[in-house]
């Protein structure tokens, strides 16, 4: 799938020493290097067990807190910023984590090359940037092609996850998600999502959280 607008953009120089060690240090060891090729999920977490994507993980915090409250299930983290891989990182090697990976690279060419389809148990994209100026709204990663891709990749009970405090990104993204028949739309609720750093900074500011839950139908 061709996207030549990406839906972030690059920050230079804000990676800490420790981050960037982690990066040179922990990335062979818990780091998935980007190729046009699928991966193993069996061979790369050395089990069969459902396999989880989240997109745009940032520093890593709600995904380190989702990967040990869920033991039993892996998690590949996919993350384009330097610092937040970092710290990532440095998060999974203090806590031992061996059901979390982190890839970096842009989301939509690792779930297009590296994920097979109908093999996702879930895929979780918490506040992905919501470009909230109208000339930017293209940037916006829900767009009808990623919709298609996120219910290709979906097994049939997968679950979309995602969640904004745009009111109006929200109901964008009701609207692409709603238009595409592999998705069902499941009942409201963050279920066991825990607070992220962009939802704490966004309730301060009196925005609404959004939770959006869709299931993968055959």
């Amino acid at each position: 799938m061709k996207r030549p607008i990406r839906s972030y953009v690059l920050r230079q120089g804000r990676t800490t020493p420790a981050q960037q060690r982690a990066i040179d240090e922990l990335y062979p060891k818990y780091g998935v290097a980007f190729a046009e090729a699928q991966i193993d999920a069996r061979a790369l977490f050395g089990r069969d067990a459902p396999l989880v994507v989240e997109i745009g993980s940032g520093m890593g915090e709600t995904t380190l807190e989702i990967a040990k409250a869920d033991p039993g299930t892996d998690f590949l983290a996919i993350e384009v910023h330097a610092p937040g891989v970092g710290s990532l990182l440095r998060g999974i090697e203090a806590a031992g984590l061996s059901n979390l990976r982190v890839v970096r690279h842009d989301a939509l060419d690792v779930l297009e090359h590296m994920i097979a389809d109908a093999s996702l148990a879930a895929i979780h994209l918490f506040f992905p940037d919501p470009w909230p100026k109208k000339r930017h709204h293209k940037r916006r990663i829900v767009q009808p092609a990623f919709a298609a891709l996120v219910a290709r990749k979906l097994k049939v009970g997968g679950v979309l996850h995602a969640a904004t405090d745009w009111a109006d990104y929200a109901e964008s993204m009701a609207v692409v998600f709603g238009a595409n028949a592999a998705l069902k739309v499941l009942r409201a609720g963050r279920g066991k999502r825990p607070p992220t750093k962009f939802e704490r900074r966004g309730v301060k500011l009196g925005h609404e959280v959004r939770d959006l839950r869709y299931a993968r139908v055959a």
